[in-house]
């Protein structure tokens, strides 16, 4: 690809990846940062699949930064990757998720390294945020 659709596509995804920045996610950029954060992550976790469709706009983002926004009980860390732009951070993502198909966006929570709820891109696309969002809190409620 060339450098000016690289920067083109940096600058379209900006607002996107801030979104999510904003409200405490912290941003698995590359296949070593997601190992990183694996190895050493003993906690519980909220992994979002970022994308740059439209559900991810409209139903994931804000569902997700709601959900953590609004509750007092929530993962101890917030983490993102994001699909088609970190493609091997993706990737290697993913790979935790282990027989879960590759979905984006989607939503995973992770318990001690293990995917203890997860939310496919459709249980997002066609529902409403506010009940993407009530899927999380139910989530965190009953696997936190």
């Amino acid at each position: 690809m060339s450098m000016a659709y690289e920067e083109y596509m940096k600058q379209m995804v900006k607002p996107m990846r801030e979104e999510l920045v904003r409200a405490g996610f912290e941003e698995l950029l590359t296949a070593e940062d997601v190992n990183e954060f694996m190895s050493q992550n003993n906690e519980s976790a909220l992994v979002v699949v970022n994308s740059v469709c439209g559900c991810a706009a409209g139903l994931a983002r804000p569902a997700a930064t709601q959900a953590v926004i609004n509750t007092e009980k929530k993962p101890d860390r917030l983490v993102t990757v994001f699909a088609g732009q970190d493609k091997e951070a993706t990737a290697q993502m993913r790979e935790f998720f282990g027989e879960i198909p590759p979905s984006s966006p989607s939503m995973a929570l992770i318990k001690g390294g293990e995917v203890v709820h997860f939310i496919h891109r459709h249980d997002i696309e066609d529902h409403a945020m506010e009940t993407i969002m009530e899927n999380l809190l139910t989530a965190f409620d009953e696997k936190l």
